[in-house]
């Protein structure tokens, strides 16, 4: 996930050294491909044991690679862990957890392709919230790219029909949730250094998981325990490969390309899990990535501007 997006995506995690976009985009097409793979792991997972389960243990190798990663920089842990708004960064770290919760209950429950082309929509969502509580200006051309974004949902949830129901609507809080993290991480760039909400994203988020994990724990089982290996791999890798496209480039460059998870994690969920994909799924999904797309062009011209 975003996890890119987020899984996760932490935009302006470094400040590049020197601008090197063509290595960015290569690292930030590798983030969605090992966020993919994780994506259809966690599909598995959930379909064999319970979502807190599987959160737990992610995060645990989560916690302990931010960890690793803080502690080589400059500082050390207790610098990088310094903010004036701790509140701000412990609710963004749990709201995270629990939207990585939500996001694999709904991989079971309506598959990754269903999930993903809903999840599109989040940045649209991030853009209309930051009016309102960040206070930033948008104009009439990013608002119509949001309603039309919205629109492209409708065309995929289709209320009214026998496709829409409570499972289908736990994508939509799963791109809400995200958005709200994304409007906290903005507010919380204003006081604090990136790798500060980095670091508390994990520690929060894997605090929140180790405390609940122990009572809903199921063992893994068999070849499973490699399944669990992997996934906690991937997400660390993942994380890894997006600090780098990070480090190499600006996070405007790189974040057209995190539309390419819809791609990837369709396909893992189409040959691997057998998910449809509708007419009205496709129409849906180009809708929202394209006005996700026109909203981000419009934004980098008002920021020049």
């Amino acid at each position: 996930m975003p996890q890119l997006a987020v899984v996760g995506c932490e935009q302006g995690l470094v400040h590049p050294m020197q601008d090197n976009p063509r290595l960015g985009i290569i690292m930030m097409i590798a983030t969605t491909v090992v966020f993919s793979v994780q994506d259809g792991i966690s599909r598995y997972l959930a379909e064999h044991y319970n979502v807190i389960t599987v959160v737990t243990i992610r995060y645990m190798f989560f916690m302990a690679f931010v960890l690793a990663y803080s502690a080589r920089q400059d500082g050390g842990i207790r610098k990088i862990a310094s903010s004036p708004q701790l509140p701000v960064q412990i609710g963004r770290g749990l709201l995270l957890a629990g939207q990585i919760c939500v996001a694999i209950l709904s991989f079971s429950t309506v598959g990754l392709v269903n999930f993903h082309a809903v999840f599109a929509s989040y940045p649209l969502m991030v853009m209309a919230l930051s009016v309102p509580v960040l206070g930033e200006a948008v104009g009439w051309r990013r608002w119509l790219a949001v309603c039309i974004g919205f629109c492209g949902v409708l065309l995929i949830l289709r209320p009214g029909t026998e496709m829409f129901g409570s499972a289908s609507i736990l994508p939509v809080l799963a791109a809400f949730m995200m958005a709200v993290y994304g409007i906290l991480t903005r507010y919380a760039a204003r006081q604090d250094a990136a790798l500060t909400s980095f670091f508390w994203t994990a520690i929060a988020g894997g605090i929140a998981m180790l405390a609940i994990g122990p009572f809903f724990w199921v063992p893994p089982v068999g070849t499973d325990w490699y399944w669990m290996g992997l996934l906690c791999l991937t997400g660390t890798g993942g994380h890894y490969l997006l600090i780098k496209a990070l480090d190499a480039t600006k996070a405007s460059t790189i974040q057209p390309f995190a539309y390419l998870q819809l791609v990837f994690a369709s396909s893992i969920g189409i040959l691997v899990f057998d998910d449809s994909l509708d007419p009205m799924l496709i129409v849906g999904s180009a809708i929202i990535v394209g006005s996700g797309l026109f909203a981000l062009q419009r934004e980098r011209q008002a920021a020049q501007s």
